[in-house]
Formats: structure tokens, C-alpha cells, sequence
């Protein structure tokens, strides 16, 4: 995998003092820079990663991944193309990125030598099978806006306008497009520890629903709530970082 491949994928200053590697997934439509500043809110021992997914910003000419094991399996493989040490890994994925980081969790958990302390997932119930709720159908541009404007109403404005939206919306439409089909066969337990988080006002993923991520831990998932929408993580984003750096200590 080349250079260039890699620093696509990974975005993030690396740290060399310190003694573990955070990466961020970010939300269907979101980008790496939405963790932007992780890194300066987070102690120095904490090295913060975020990805950057295909069809968006610098990335507007790579074609999406079309299914879910696309994307788990390429991530997994700059993951592991990264490990220039020992260092531990923890993930964090927010929305569909949480979808994408339990996938590469368990991917990442089938490497032998390979220390993984840490899944949080934020804002997403655990995934589904298709016993449960079948692959549903890709939902129009009308349905993914109304979606949008639900979980986000200041950062659905994008989309309306004229100029940017023939942009923007083609990596959007990919996002929902991936979660509508994604429907693993089976649910994975993981042996890493979970943390499941949530605002208490979330219109997409109710409190309740954060501990269904107990279907495929061993451990239980720690359930931590704070107060918000689906993107309380942009107003609580001290309290929450906080809760990382407690838990990577």
C-alpha cells in the first residue's frame, strides 16, 4: 500500500510520545475534519487518527465503497499498513461511522499481536441482521434530506445550496445507500470493551437503544449519555473527550 493510499484514508498529526493511536470514523456525509481538533483537546498520550472516506472534499474523484465489507476491509488494511509500532489502537465512530468501527473492530481482533483497548461507538444502535430487519431499499434524495434535517437542521443547510449540493450530496447518497444494504449475516462478540455513547435528546438513536451494543461485547457495553441531539458530541465535545481520555488511561 503506498504512501499516497495511506494519507488519503488517515488524517492526523502524528504524536511519537505517545502510547496510543485513537481513530475516528466519521458520520454518512461527515469527513476527518469533523475530529479536527481532537488532538489538541486530548492529552499527549493520546495520538488521534480520523479517516477520511471517499467522494468528499479532497477525495471528491475516488469512487464510494458500495458495501460496508468494501469499506471495513480497506480501512483495516491502512490500519494495519500504519502499525510502524506496537502502539495500541482504540476506535471511535460516530453515527455510520460507528457501523464502520464495530466492522474493522472485529476485523482488527483477528490479527494476532495486535492490542485493541477500546470500540466507542456514538449516536447508532448495534447492527442489525437480516432476520431482524431485511435490506431496505436506497432512499431517495427527498427521504436522506428529511433524514438530515432531522438529525442535524444547522448542518442540513448545506445541502441547500445550489452551488454545493451537486458536490456534496453524490458521498451522502453513497452513505445511505451502504447503511441501507448493510445487514451483517451474523453478530461478531468482541473481546474489546465498549463503549456505547449518546445525547439524551437524539432523534435517531434513543437512549435505550445504546445497549443493544451488548449483543456483541463479552463484557456489556459502559452506556454513558450526555445531554444533546445526535450531534451532542459538537456542544459536549470537553465532557466527552474527557470520558476518552479517562478510559485510553
Amino acid at each position: 500500500m503506498s504512501t499516497d493510499i495511506r494519507t488519503r484514508w488517515l488524517r492526523g498529526v502524528r504524536a511519537p510520545g505517545a502510547r496510543i493511536r485513537l481513530v475516528c470514523f466519521p458520520h454518512a456525509g461527515g469527513a476527518a475534519n469533523h475530529f479536527h481538533d481532537w488532538a489538541a483537546l486530548t492529552p499527549p498520550a493520546i495520538e488521534v487518527a480520523a479517516v477520511q472516506y471517499p467522494g468528499r472534499q479532497d477525495r471528491l474523484a475516488d469512487p464510494c465503497p458500495t458495501t460496508m465489507d468494501e469499506l471495513a476491509d480497506t480501512v483495516t488494511k491502512v490500519l494495519l499498513h500504519e502499525r510502524a509500532d506496537d502502539r495500541p489502537l482504540a476506535l471511535f465512530g460516530h453515527s455510520m461511522g460507528a457501523s464502520v468501527a464495530y466492522e474493522v473492530a472485529r476485523r482488527l481482533e483477528e490479527v494476532p499481536g495486535l492490542a485493541l483497548t477500546r470500540l466507542f461507538v456514538s449516536g447508532r444502535a448495534r447492527p442489525r441482521v437480516p432476520q431482524e430487519e431485511p435490506p431496505g431499499p436506497v432512499p431517495t434524495d427527498s427521504e436522506i434530506l428529511d433524514r438530515v434535517r432531522l438529525l442535524d437542521p444547522e448542518g442540513a443547510a448545506v445541502y441547500e445550496e445550489p452551488e454545493l449540493r451537486p458536490l456534496i450530496m453524490p458521498a451522502l447518497r453513497a452513505d445511505f445507500g451502504l447503511l441501507a444494504a448493510y445487514r451483517p449475516a451474523r453478530l461478531h462478540r468482541l473481546r474489546t470493551p465498549v463503549t456505547a455513547c449518546g445525547g439524551d435528546r437524539d432523534p435517531g438513536c434513543a437512549v435505550e437503544e445504546l445497549a443493544s451494543w451488548s449483543d456483541v461485547t463479552t463484557e456489556g457495553p459502559d452506556v454513558r449519555v450526555f445531554e444533546g441531539g445526535h450531534f451532542y458530541l459538537t456542544p459536549r465535545k470537553e465532557e466527552l473527550l474527557a470520558l476518552i481520555a479517562e478510559q485510553l488511561s
